[in-house]
């Protein structure tokens, strides 16, 4: 018997649920319920320290919504687990995604109880696509938050993604470069992520290089022979010493040196950067650039800017692949509308805004003043007060609109990275700062999404108990 494989693909993403998705959607099938359902994907808090997270992860969500089946070997599996009929299995395999999709553009800066995405289509469809679009807008979402607290603290300086080896697995490795790219930063080491994605790949060498040859001198010649632009890494043994070597090089080969940099992975970085800058210019090296690395998050890159350190670039990995501080979102995707009724529930702390629903962004200047969460159908128009709609429709009967930025993948990547540059632009100083907002941005409720939930609280308040 052949073994299933242990990745994940479009042949197989469809049993990445919960066992429950599964459950309920046979309950549905099996009482008939099949009116058209909306569901709503956001998260109800920030972490402390984070005043805005950056959508992320559309693109994943979209692909298997337009992939979404059931194979003969995944309905054989489930047949084998003795909980589905085996006409409910007949039905699933004939099942596909013909429902709508409204999203906010990746890259878009969003807020507590701001839908990410809403789902509309016949309830148990729309039910089964919870895990797998959870799982992949929450990890990117969260990794494209921390990259880009690291692109603000760098202040126009290049970040580099490191993070490969200590992130939580091959999936996180990937989405996470992606999502980098759409976060802002200019490369990442990860090789496959840069053949899938097209984002700019980048990388040098070791310590293990330096170690392996009997003096450090002759590793940076051999290394500079074979490729004469890289970045040299001088702490192995002695930094300060390391760079007097680069020195050295620079001065024997004469105009055939070419190297673009040195690389800091330990001790006091800031203090190292000032004498190696000191060094390399006595000896008329002032090309030559100082990389940093080793533990670094956001407030080690703030802190090295601001006390004026000579770096040029940093290379980011830990912290921002687990994205350390804050590593989820009490991310939810809830039920807000059945048949045409706006649902809810009235768990205390669990606030649902039923119906379908559109995020306006207030601006005055040019600058973010405040969100309002409306009905989608309301008739309110916020834009005499300097609102835009954020979120677009995406999908449509099954099939992508092109909102999101077209067929191509690569295209909508660098779609996402515009978008983030030119939306965080918009945020006010205090909401972009490495600290808590204060105050927090403002998000509000629309008087008329107010009226229809308290009118749903009402009718389930009225509906007598069994």
């Amino acid at each position: 018997m052949t073994r299933p494989s242990a990745w994940v693909n479009d042949g197989n993403a469809a049993l990445l649920t919960d066992l429950y998705e599964l459950t309920m959607v046979q309950a549905y099938w099996h009482e008939g319920m099949d009116g058209d359902a909306v569901f709503s994907l956001y998260f109800r808090t920030l972490p402390p320290g984070r005043s805005y997270a950056l959508a992320c992860g559309l693109e994943d969500a979209l692909r298997f919504l337009e992939n979404l089946q059931f194979s003969q070997e995944a309905l054989a599996y489930l047949a084998d687990q003795g909980q589905f009929t085996a006409e409910f299995l007949d039905w699933l395999g004939t099942m596909r995604f013909d429902g709508d999709v409204f999203a906010l553009p990746e890259g878009t800066p969003v807020f507590p109880e701001e839908p990410l995405l809403e789902v509309v289509a016949p309830v148990p469809v729309a039910q089964l696509a919870e895990s797998f679009i959870m799982n992949q807008v929450h990890l990117q979402t969260v990794l494209a938050s921390k990259a880009s607290r690291v692109v603000q603290a760098a202040e126009g300086r290049a970040v580099i993604d490191f993070g490969l080896r200590r992130m939580h697995g091959t999936d996180a490795a990937m989405k996470g470069a992606r999502a980098y790219h759409v976060a802002g930063l200019a490369a990442t080491s990860n090789v496959l992520a840069g053949q899938v994605y097209g984002v700019p790949i980048t990388g040098t060498m070791a310590h293990s290089y330096i170690q392996s040859h009997d003096d450090e001198a002759e590793a940076f010649r051999s290394f500079t022979e074979l490729y004469p632009e890289t970045v040299l890494l001088v702490d192995t043994y002695d930094t300060l010493e390391g760079v007097h070597k680069v020195v050295e090089l620079a001065r024997e080969l004469g105009d055939r040196f070419q190297v673009r940099g040195i690389r800091l992975d330990s001790g006091d970085v800031g203090e190292l950067a000032k004498q190696s800058r000191k060094i390399l210019d006595a000896a008329g090296l002032g090309e030559v650039r100082i990389f940093a690395s080793g533990g670094l998050d956001e407030y080690g890159v703030a802190e090295l800017v601001a006390a004026g350190a000579p770096i040029d670039g940093f290379g980011v990995g830990t912290h921002m692949g687990t994205s350390r501080d804050a590593p989820s979102l009490d991310m939810v995707y809830k039920l807000t509308t059945y048949a045409g009724e706006g649902r809810l529930k009235l768990s205390p702390g669990k606030r649902i805004l039923p119906g379908r629903k559109q995020v306006w962004r207030i601006e005055e200047e040019g600058v973010a003043v405040r969100d309002v969460i409306a009905r989608a159908d309301d008739a309110e128009d916020f834009t005499p007060q300097g609102g835009r709609p954020l979120l677009q429709q995406v999908m449509s009967g099954g099939r992508r609109t092109g909102a999101d930025g077209g067929a191509d993948p690569r295209a909508v990547l660098d779609r996402a990275r515009d978008t983030a540059r030119a939306e965080l632009a918009r945020l006010p100083e205090r909401v972009r700062s490495l600290e808590d907002a204060d105050p927090p941005y403002p998000v509000e409720v629309s008087e008329g999404l107010t009226r229809l939930r308290h009118d749903v609280i009402e009718r389930l308040e009225e509906v007598p108990s069994v």
